[in-house]
């Protein structure tokens, strides 16, 4: 889609007093491990370009190029001149002591410099933040938690990954890891949550190894079941299969517990589910059902909510930042 005013293209994008009426165009890019996607916001949050393209997996020089090329692409297309605003979400996060990523599964990135790298190829500073916190971000501003004080926003697909918005801003936290929630320990493992399985991150028993698709499809192969993925179990429950409904009432019991402890530590007004795990209806209704007997108050009026944007989000939030 093109934006085909002749007034507006003749602002800036950095300038910080555009004339009346004109939108300041905002570039969001979802850095992820097989696309790289870009969206172009103006200032009441409407969409004007969106572009994806694969990412060069293992490759990080050329990952770099693609994403700067992306938005120099776009803002080409849209006819400004000047510096927009560009923030990136990216698997995993930046070192607060370093300066560095780490700790995302695309290894490409880890140890490198990628804020200063693309900063750099850009001409301009831009803003970083984990894609989990991205989609809290959106989620939070003109999403499915827009207008409550405090929000959670939850990722439940190949990985699992949390954001924290208050207020409007995004926490980060001291060590850069505010919402890191798929590597904390499943809460009050029981007979059935065990052994603990084994975590890339070298630990055990984290919240990701049981509520990740990949970790719903090995729940169900230590249970009995076929090697099925996450979308042939929920297909197999809906249809009556024993097994895969016994996996999906497993992973309910696990999300209810797990969602249980960030309402007893964060107390949201709003927890907002993305990711391919968050198209499960039910989880809508049987989570906030089962939550219950492990929260610490008489009645719980924390939401439970799907995310409003979508696969979008994520990248919607990146501009955001």
């Amino acid at each position: 889609m093109r934006w085909n005013s002749t007034a507006a293209r003749s602002i800036a994008c950095s300038d910080p007093h555009p004339a009346a009426g004109i939108p300041v165009i905002r570039i969001g890019v979802d850095l992820g491990g097989t696309k790289i996607e870009i969206v172009a916001l103006d200032g009441d949050g409407r969409e004007l370009l969106r572009r994806r393209v694969p990412t060069p997996q293992g490759d990080y020089p050329a990952t770099v190029g693609a994403v700067a090329a992306l938005v120099e692409q776009a803002e080409a297309e849209l006819g400004v001149r000047g510096q927009c605003p560009v923030g990136i979400g990216t698997p995993g996060s930046t070192s607060p002591l370093t300066g560095r990523m780490r700790n995302a599964n695309s290894t490409c990135l880890n140890g490198r410099a990628l804020r200063e790298d693309l900063a750099a190829r850009l001409g301009r500073p831009l803003r970083i933040a984990n894609d989990a916190d991205c989609f809290a971000m959106s989620e939070a501003t003109d999403g499915a938690g827009a207008g409550a004080a405090v929000v959670f926003g939850v990722i439940l697909g190949t990985g699992v990954g949390g954001g924290i918005v208050v207020h409007g801003r995004l926490l980060t936290g001291a060590n850069g890891i505010a919402g890191e929630w798929g590597h904390s320990p499943l809460p009050l493992p029981g007979p059935e949550d065990l052994p603990l399985p084994p975590c890339y991150c070298g630990r055990s028993g984290c919240i990701e190894t049981y509520l990740s698709g990949p970790g719903m499809a090995a729940d169900h192969r230590r249970h009995g079941g076929e090697a099925l993925d996450a979308d042939a179990i929920a297909q197999g429950a809906a249809t009556g299969d024993a097994t895969c409904e016994a996996t999906l009432a497993r992973y309910e019991q696990r999300l209810a517990r797990a969602l249980a402890g960030v309402i007893n530590l964060l107390d949201p007004d709003v927890i907002v589910l993305g990711g391919g795990l968050s198209r499960l209806e039910r989880l809508y209704r049987t989570v906030p059902q089962l939550w219950q007997a492990q929260v610490f108050a008489d009645r719980v009026v924390t939401r439970l909510e799907a995310g409003r944007h979508g696969d979008a989000s994520g990248v919607r939030g990146a501009a955001r930042l």
